[in-house]
C-alpha cells in the first residue's frame, strides 16, 4: 500500500521535530520534507507534490495562508492542513475560505493529528473541536427564528449528524453514537452540504445555530 506522503513547515525545529515523531507512529504516513518558512516550502511542495501539507499559520517570508493560497493555484489536489498555536476565528475562517482542509491547535496535535490526517485524506474537513466549539459560541448572536419549511430541508437522521458535526464529533465517533457506518455518515455529511448549498464547517455552523437544529 503506497504510504501518505507528508510536508511539514514550521519554523520552530523542535516542532517538526515532535510532528515526525507522531507521524512515526504510524506506518502509512512518510515525512518527504520539512521547511522552516512560507517560501521554501512553497518551492518544495512545488516539486516533491505531498499529499498532505502541514503548515504553521506564522512562519517568517511567507506566512502559512499566503503559501497555501499559492499552492491551491497550482495543485489544488495537495491535501493543506494548518498548525497554529492560537485559536483565532478570523485565522479558521480565512483558512476555511481558501479550502484548508483541515486546521489542528498545536497544543492538542498529539491527540488530534493523526485523526485529523485520515480525515483529510477521506476527503472530509478537520477541525479541532477546541474550535469547532469556540466559532459555535462566537456565531450564537446570527440566532433567529426560521419557518418549518427551512428546518425541514433536512431529515432527522441529517440533524442527528449536523449536531455532532458542530458538537467537534468526527466521522468515526459520529458512526458510533447513531450507530450506523462510517461510510453512512460520510454520505449524510455530503448530503447536508450539498442540501443547503454550503461549502465549509464555518457555513455549517451559522445554519444549525440560526435554524435551532443545535442546542448550546
Amino acid at each position: 500500500m503506497n504510504k501518505i506522503r507528508i510536508y511539514i513547515a514550521d519554523d520552530h525545529a523542535i516542532l517538526r521535530d515532535g510532528l515526525k515523531l507522531i507521524l512515526s507512529q504510524n506506518e502509512k504516513f512518510e515525512v518527504i520534507g520539512e521547511a522552516d518558512n512560507g517560501k521554501t516550502a512553497l518551492e518544495e511542495i512545488e516539486k516533491l507534490k505531498p499529499d498532505i501539507a502541514l503548515l504553521d499559520i506564522s512562519m517568517p517570508v511567507m506566512t502559512g495562508l499566503e503559501a497555501a493560497r499559492q499552492i491551491r493555484k497550482y495543485n489544488p489536489q495537495i491535501k493543506i492542513v494548518m498548525l497554529s498555536r492560537h485559536d483565532n476565528d478570523a485565522y479558521v475562517q480565512q483558512a476555511l475560505q481558501n479550502d484548508i482542509n483541515g486546521f489542528i491547535l498545536k497544543d492538542y496535535a498529539g491527540s488530534e493529528l493523526l485523526k485529523g490526517i485520515m480525515e483529510v485524506m477521506s476527503g472530509n474537513v478537520f477541525l479541532s473541536p477546541r474550535l469547532i466549539k469556540s466559532l459555535t459560541c462566537r456565531l450564537l448572536p446570527v440566532k433567529d427564528q426560521n419557518t418549518d419549511y427551512e428546518k425541514d430541508i433536512l431529515s432527522d437522521r441529517e440533524k442527528q449528524v449536523l449536531k455532532l458535526i458542530c458538537e467537534g464529533k468526527q466521522n468515526e465517533e459520529t458512526a458510533a453514537i447513531l450507530r450506523i457506518s462510517y461510510k453512512t455518515v460520510q454520505v449524510h455529511r455530503q448530503n447536508i452540504m450539498k442540501k443547503l448549498g454550503l461549502h465549509n464547517i464555518t457555513d455549517l455552523l451559522k445554519y444549525g445555530i440560526k435554524n435551532g437544529l443545535i442546542e448550546i
